[in-house]
């Protein structure tokens, strides 16, 4: 096959199932291509939420230091290239059907998942390029994904809260043992969730693991960074765009890897940096919208503490999809007192999304009035047309509930202009 969409339509028959979860597959592949150490460092970051940000924020600095960084990450918005980058780059479709056919070659037999396939592919890529740092984010869970086939130098965890339960459980403490497993002993571990699960923190003491925990080791304090350490590190953090202790535990991350460049270049690089679909302003039609992929009830949160602390002088009004697996009802709950007006909307192309009755009954189970929602059932594309006509210059139209939303807008605003 010549072309990546070729590739990638296969990648998606060649398993049986999507998902499943589980290392000795995946690691005899590995072991057949050598990729088992893809960089001379390797960082982890597991979590529920934040983990994207915690890997652009450490591949950003790195690259501030003139170190060669591989980043991978998931899932993409427009493109696959998106999810393997090295040094700043999204790798091309040569590289990556090159990389497919070389694990294609090696695993023989071996069937894998689309995930376990792209994992390794990214792998084989970093190790080519010889680069120094690996930074891998983990798929689902941690204990069994296919990226804990590496063992890292540091491991962190950004946060734990419930999602994705019917793979790894119901409760905190559940999730966290699972996320917990890209932990090693005796090495260095970052926690950016400040009330972390007894199972994260347990498993931390069992392995002897050099721990650094936020609100303990390292802190947030009124905008500024803080490392207890000796000496002592302090860091005036510009306004971010991404979650604040997803940041906080990149740095101190590379703090401990000996790697962070001087505090005037940190700043420089943090007031630059944005993600696609993480509080990302854009222009369209001569409106502002903000984008932000998030799913579940925590990110919900979070979007609605930010949303509160950059008010608009008009209407704030959202448009929303999720998947039919999500709690809808906990998604909307944070963000509902300062919404004024809801255009949900469905994804018929996607089978996983939710159909308009359940869009309608999570929106009612959350408390939204009915006389605050347009009419539920038209695609997202639909929607985002007549929420734009009908704002005005000084409203604000949020676009969240699920990357495959934020890429339906993303498609449709093409060429975006982003917003000052």
């Amino acid at each position: 096959m010549s072309d990546l969409q070729s590739w990638l339509a296969r990648l998606e028959q060649l398993h049986p199932t999507e998902i499943e979860l589980g290392l000795e597959r995946v690691s005899a592949v590995a072991r057949r291509l050598d990729v088992q150490t893809p960089a001379r460092r390797v960082i982890t970051v597991g979590g529920t939420n934040g983990k994207g940000s915690c890997v652009r924020t450490m591949e950003a600095l790195l690259r501030a230091g003139d170190h060669s960084v591989g980043a991978y990450s998931s899932p993409h918005l427009l493109r696959f290239n998106e999810r393997i980058r090295v040094n700043g780059e999204e790798v091309s479709d040569a590289q990556l059907i090159e990389a497919f056919e070389a694990v294609d070659a090696a695993r023989g037999d071996i069937s894998l998942t689309y995930f376990e396939f792209t994992t390794l592919a990214g792998l084989w890529l970093f190790k080519r390029a010889d680069v120094e740092f690996a930074l891998l984010e983990v798929g689902l869970g941690g204990r069994l994904d296919a990226v804990n086939l590496v063992d890292p130098d540091i491991s962190i965890i950004t946060s734990v809260a419930v999602d994705h339960e019917a793979w790894l459980g119901n409760d905190r403490e559940v999730i966290g043992r699972e996320k917990a497993g890209i932990l090693r002993a005796g090495k260095t571990f970052v926690c950016a969730d400040p009330q972390p699960p007894a199972s994260v923190v347990d498993a931390s003491r069992e392995l002897g693991c050099d721990g650094y925990f936020i609100d303990h080791q390292f802190s947030l304090i009124e905008g500024d960074y803080l490392l207890k350490a000796e000496p002592e590190l302090r860091i005036g953090l510009p306004e971010l765009r991404l979650p604040p202790s997803s940041v906080a535990a990149a740095i101190t991350a590379l703090v401990l890897a000996g790697e962070l460049p001087g505090v005037e270049q940190v700043c420089d690089v943090l007031a630059a940096l944005q993600m696609p679909g993480r509080c990302q302003a854009v222009r369209y039609k001569e409106r502002d919208l903000l984008l932000d992929v998030g799913h579940n009830p925590a990110a919900a949160e979070y979007l609605a503490r930010w949303l509160a602390g950059h008010p608009v002088a008009g209407r704030t009004v959202a448009l929303v999809a999720v998947m039919a697996d999500k709690d809808l009802d906990g998604l909307v709950a944070p963000l509902k007192g300062l919404v004024d007006h809801w255009y949900p909307a469905v994804l018929p192309d996607n089978p996983r999304a939710a159909d308009a009755e359940q869009v309608r009954a999570g929106l009612a189970a959350a408390g939204v009035k009915a006389g605050q929602v347009e009419e539920v059932g038209k695609p997202v594309a639909e929607q985002l047309e007549l929420a734009a006509a009908a704002l005005g210059c000084e409203d604000r139209l949020l676009v969240f509930g699920s990357f495959f939303t934020v890429a339906e807008v993303l498609s449709a605003i093409q060429p975006l202009k982003c917003a000052k």
